[in-house]
Protein backbone atom coordinates (compact mmCIF):
# COMPACT_ATOMS: atom_id res chain seq x y z
CA UNK A 1 0.00 0.00 0.00
CA UNK A 2 1.48 3.39 -0.96
CA UNK A 3 2.35 5.81 1.72
CA UNK A 4 0.46 9.47 0.61
CA UNK A 5 2.59 12.45 2.78
CA UNK A 6 0.04 15.55 3.04
CA UNK A 7 1.44 18.67 3.39
CA UNK A 8 0.24 22.06 2.45
CA UNK A 9 1.80 24.02 -0.04
CA UNK A 10 3.26 26.63 2.28
CA UNK A 11 5.35 23.42 3.70
CA UNK A 12 5.90 22.42 -0.13
CA UNK A 13 7.28 25.57 -0.42
CA UNK A 14 9.43 26.31 2.44
CA UNK A 15 10.94 22.73 1.95
CA UNK A 16 11.66 23.76 -1.72
CA UNK A 17 13.57 27.06 -1.15
CA UNK A 18 15.74 25.52 2.23
CA UNK A 19 18.76 25.75 0.40
CA UNK A 20 18.67 29.07 -1.12
CA UNK A 21 17.58 30.17 2.73
CA UNK A 22 20.74 28.12 3.80
CA UNK A 23 23.05 29.81 1.08
CA UNK A 24 21.74 33.43 1.49
CA UNK A 25 21.89 33.21 5.78
CA UNK A 26 25.82 31.98 4.96
CA UNK A 27 25.91 34.80 2.49
CA UNK A 28 24.90 37.24 4.80
CA UNK A 29 27.59 36.11 7.45
CA UNK A 30 30.31 36.12 5.24
CA UNK A 31 29.49 39.19 3.77
CA UNK A 32 29.37 40.84 7.66
CA UNK A 33 32.45 38.92 8.02
CA UNK A 34 34.21 40.71 5.49
CA UNK A 35 33.25 44.28 6.11
CA UNK A 36 34.84 43.30 9.61
CA UNK A 37 37.93 42.54 8.04
CA UNK A 38 37.75 45.92 5.71
CA UNK A 39 36.95 47.86 8.63
CA UNK A 40 39.78 46.29 10.10
CA UNK A 41 42.17 46.15 7.58
CA UNK A 42 41.52 49.77 6.59
CA UNK A 43 41.72 50.70 10.08
CA UNK A 44 45.32 49.33 10.68
CA UNK A 45 46.74 50.76 7.17
CA UNK A 46 45.46 54.34 8.02
CA UNK A 47 46.52 53.87 12.00
CA UNK A 48 49.92 52.85 10.30
CA UNK A 49 50.26 55.45 8.07
CA UNK A 50 49.31 58.51 11.03
CA UNK A 51 51.83 57.20 13.36
CA UNK A 52 54.51 57.21 10.78
CA UNK A 53 53.34 60.61 10.14
CA UNK A 54 52.97 61.91 13.69
CA UNK A 55 55.63 64.90 12.95
CA UNK A 56 54.53 66.20 10.23
CA UNK A 57 50.86 66.76 11.76
CA UNK A 58 52.77 68.11 14.97
CA UNK A 59 54.57 70.74 12.10
CA UNK A 60 51.23 71.24 10.72
CA UNK A 61 49.61 72.24 13.45
CA UNK A 62 52.71 74.40 15.32
CA UNK A 63 52.41 75.89 12.01
CA UNK A 64 48.67 77.41 12.62
CA UNK A 65 47.05 74.66 10.95
CA UNK A 66 43.27 74.08 12.42
CA UNK A 67 43.21 70.51 13.71
CA UNK A 68 39.64 69.76 11.36
CA UNK A 69 42.33 70.37 8.57
CA UNK A 70 44.62 67.67 9.65
CA UNK A 71 41.73 65.57 10.32
CA UNK A 72 40.59 66.24 7.00
CA UNK A 73 43.37 65.39 5.38
CA UNK A 74 43.60 62.13 6.52
CA UNK A 75 39.86 61.41 5.67
CA UNK A 76 40.39 62.39 2.52
CA UNK A 77 43.54 60.25 1.87
CA UNK A 78 41.32 57.39 3.07
CA UNK A 79 38.26 58.11 1.12
CA UNK A 80 40.83 57.67 -2.03
CA UNK A 81 41.86 54.50 -1.35
CA UNK A 82 37.95 53.65 -0.67
CA UNK A 83 37.30 55.18 -3.86
CA UNK A 84 40.13 52.98 -5.51
CA UNK A 85 38.74 50.13 -3.74
CA UNK A 86 35.19 50.83 -4.95
CA UNK A 87 36.21 51.34 -8.98
CA UNK A 88 38.16 47.83 -8.99
CA UNK A 89 34.68 46.34 -7.20
CA UNK A 90 32.40 47.27 -9.43
CA UNK A 91 33.32 46.36 -12.64
CA UNK A 92 34.21 43.01 -10.98
CA UNK A 93 30.71 42.45 -9.89
CA UNK A 94 29.44 43.42 -13.61
CA UNK A 95 31.97 40.84 -15.16
CA UNK A 96 31.08 37.95 -12.36
CA UNK A 97 27.11 38.43 -12.83
CA UNK A 98 26.74 35.22 -14.56
CA UNK A 99 28.02 33.40 -11.68
CA UNK A 100 26.45 35.54 -9.36
CA UNK A 101 23.22 35.44 -10.89
CA UNK A 102 22.95 31.57 -9.64
CA UNK A 103 23.08 32.50 -6.21
CA UNK A 104 20.55 35.53 -6.15
CA UNK A 105 16.97 35.25 -6.10
CA UNK A 106 14.79 38.01 -7.35
CA UNK A 107 18.09 40.68 -7.38
CA UNK A 108 19.68 41.21 -11.05
CA UNK A 109 23.59 40.96 -10.20
CA UNK A 110 23.53 44.67 -11.54
CA UNK A 111 20.16 46.03 -9.27
CA UNK A 112 21.24 49.51 -8.68
CA UNK A 113 19.80 49.76 -5.45
CA UNK A 114 21.85 47.20 -4.14
CA UNK A 115 24.88 48.36 -5.69
CA UNK A 116 24.70 51.72 -3.79
CA UNK A 117 23.26 50.73 -0.47
CA UNK A 118 26.48 48.25 -0.75
CA UNK A 119 28.85 50.99 -1.74
CA UNK A 120 27.32 53.59 1.06
CA UNK A 121 27.31 50.58 3.47
CA UNK A 122 31.40 50.74 2.47
CA UNK A 123 32.09 53.99 2.72
CA UNK A 124 30.39 54.49 5.84
CA UNK A 125 31.99 52.07 7.05
CA UNK A 126 35.52 53.15 5.72
CA UNK A 127 34.81 56.53 7.22
CA UNK A 128 34.27 54.90 10.59
CA UNK A 129 37.40 52.89 10.55
CA UNK A 130 39.62 56.05 9.42
CA UNK A 131 37.51 58.30 12.03
CA UNK A 132 39.58 57.13 14.79
CA UNK A 133 43.61 57.42 13.73
CA UNK A 134 42.46 60.97 12.01
CA UNK A 135 41.13 62.02 15.52
CA UNK A 136 44.36 60.77 17.48
CA UNK A 137 46.36 62.76 14.75
CA UNK A 138 43.80 65.98 15.31
CA UNK A 139 44.91 65.86 18.87
CA UNK A 140 49.11 65.35 19.14
CA UNK A 141 50.39 67.93 20.97
CA UNK A 142 52.81 69.62 18.56
CA UNK A 143 55.78 69.94 21.33
CA UNK A 144 55.61 65.99 21.76
CA UNK A 145 55.31 65.15 17.74
CA UNK A 146 58.20 67.37 17.25
CA UNK A 147 60.59 65.07 20.37
CA UNK A 148 59.73 62.16 18.99
CA UNK A 149 61.69 62.30 16.24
Amino acid sequence: MPLIEVQTMNQRVSQSLATARTITKRSGVFGALAMILVCIGLYGVMSYAVSGRTSEFGIRIALGAQRGSVLWLILRESLLLMLVGVAIGLPSIFGAGKWISSLLLGVKPADPTALALATALMFATGILACYIPARRAMRVNPIVALRYE
